[in-house]
């Protein structure tokens, strides 16, 4: 098990918001700093951010790729082409999927104080596809997948790599076997007997088991 924290990677950012970038898959950016995790499966960049009070990352597009935004704390309000209007509140989860059409969007912070919110991407598995939008209200207490899984359903964008997020209570146990990587956006736990606090990144390949000691929200990469 491998473990990555806030405070071992440099500060970034670029219009309203500073980040800091735990995975950036060198599949996607080979000159990506050396700290920085690969993805597991098609999941290839992961970016823990905070937006300045009112600030905003820019009208900017994408294509061909599928963005997947997990709130922290604070809020967003989403403009572009898809959904023009949503909002998204502590816990929410939003999933815009770009595909040959692509879409183009802003993400704001409509309050005076600093927001956080964690953003992942992920290559789709089939080039070509029509853009989409989901929105996901956080299930406390559930492991809930807000990512992939397979065609012929319409629950999450097709996919063989998930993403699932858990918004958990102090006490609860999240475990997973098999090629994994989580992070943990907010509050304190264990992993196989670590204690972690939260904006670290835990990689395994084989499996880890979470115990929150507090309310946390623990975000889950694997393939299906």
């Amino acid at each position: 098990m491998q473990t990555l924290k806030f405070e071992d990677l440099p500060q970034g950012g670029f219009a309203g918001l500073k980040e800091r970038q735990f995975v950036t898959d060198r599949r996607v950016f080979p000159r990506a700093s050396a700290q920085a995790f690969d993805g597991v499966g098609n999941f290839v960049y992961l970016a823990d951010a905070n937006f300045q009070p009112f600030g905003e990352t820019g009208l900017h597009p994408h294509r061909e790729i599928d963005v997947v935004s997990v709130m922290v704390d604070g809020r967003i309000s989403h403009a572009g082409s898809l959904e023009h209007g949503q909002g998204l509140e502590a816990g929410y989860t939003q999933v815009q999927r770009a595909g040959a059409e692509g879409f183009s969007h802003n993400e704001i912070n409509p309050d005076g104080k600093e927001n956080h919110m964690i953003q992942l991407w992920v290559l789709p598995d089939q080039a070509g596809e029509r853009a989409g939008y989901k929105v996901y209200e956080p299930k406390v207490g559930e492991v809930q997948t807000v990512y992939g899984g397979p065609k012929g359903q319409d629950e999450t964008f097709y996919s063989g790599t998930s993403i699932a997020v858990a918004n958990l209570e102090a006490g609860q146990k999240v475990e997973h076997n098999g090629d994994v990587l989580a992070f943990l956006s907010k509050g304190e736990g264990k992993v196989n007997g670590t204690r972690v606090t939260a904006r670290t990144a835990i990689r395994s390949k084989t499996s880890i088991a979470f115990t929150a000691l507090e309310d946390a929200q623990l975000i889950l990469v694997y393939i299906n």
